[in-house]
């Protein structure tokens, strides 16, 4: 990083703007921003529970990214159906509402049989009732209870790592200002656990971290507010230009700034029918 420290805000700020947002690929930040992970490590789990399920659906996929790497630890052990063994789903599906993250996805989820389906973000899943054994979902813009509950076979799996309350707050309100209680109460992981168990859900697990954020340069801040949208809607380089300049010269006198992600792990399961 020692040399971009010396780089003019003007060229981190262009460099920030050009990076394509497309999926959930964030191999750019490599070096200018860290986030520690989740203990659990989700798309690494998200493999085993692949591993014995016979029809999964991701939903938002993005780019298909995530799952891409959690049918590759199936792959690598051998468990896929493509490997010869009976193992792993004989039905893939994937959702994503983003036009270009559904051609991302279509593409490179495509060569492992995953049907990726264009679907609103807020609009009901399309698929008949019980159709899965294993839904996944990392950081779901919002987690539609109902329907998860009707797609879902029972004794059937939710598997999900969520963003959580008032994660990288730093860092929004350092844009928009104190935030009301509200708004960082969004996302609260014992609300979700009721709306789940009101669809019909049991939820075995549910693990919470605050994990340590450091942004190194501004380029970074840029293409972390263009990438992650909602953080500060409607961000554009153009109308926070004074505030990004300020925290430019900050970090370079004081180094990374810090924030903190919060994100919370789901392990909830459909009821078996009652005789």
């Amino acid at each position: 990083m020692g040399e971009q420290t010396h780089r003019s805000f003007e060229d981190l700020v262009a460099e920030g703007a050009a990076v394509p947002t497309e999926g959930w690929d964030f191999s750019w930040f490599e070096g200018r921003a860290t986030e520690a992970r989740p203990s659990w490590g989700y798309a690494r789990a998200a493999g085993g529970r692949l591993a014995g399920a016979t029809a999964a659906l991701d939903i938002q996929t993005g780019g298909g990214e995530v799952l891409d790497f959690a049918l590759g630890t199936l792959e690598g052990a051998g468990t896929l159906e493509s490997a010869g063994t009976a193992r792993g789903p004989r039905l893939l599906a994937a959702t994503e509402g983003w036009p270009p993250n559904v051609r991302k996805a279509g593409a490179l989820l495509g060569a492992r049989g995953v049907v990726v389906v264009a679907a609103a973000e807020d609009a009901p899943l399309p698929f008949a009732d019980e159709t899965f054994d294993l839904v996944l979902s990392r950081h779901p813009v919002r987690a539609h209870w109902p329907e998860i509950a009707r797609v879902l076979r029972p004794g059937g799996t939710y598997f999900a790592q969520h963003v959580g309350p008032a994660s990288v707050f730093e860092l929004v309100e350092y844009f928009l200002g104190p935030q009301p209680e509200a708004v960082r109460g969004g996302r609260d992981p014992g609300r979700e656990r009721e709306e789940a168990e009101a669809a019909g859900l049991e939820v075995v697990s549910l693990r919470a971290e605050r994990l340590r954020m450091e942004f190194h340069d501004i380029a970074a801040v840029v293409h972390f507010l263009r990438k992650v949208v909602w953080m500060v809607p409607g961000f554009t380089v153009e109308e926070y230009e004074p505030r990004l300049r300020s925290l430019h010269r900050r970090i370079e006198a004081e180094g990374p700034f810090v924030a903190h992600s919060t994100r919370h792990l789901f392990d909830a399961r459909k009821p078996e029918r009652r005789r």
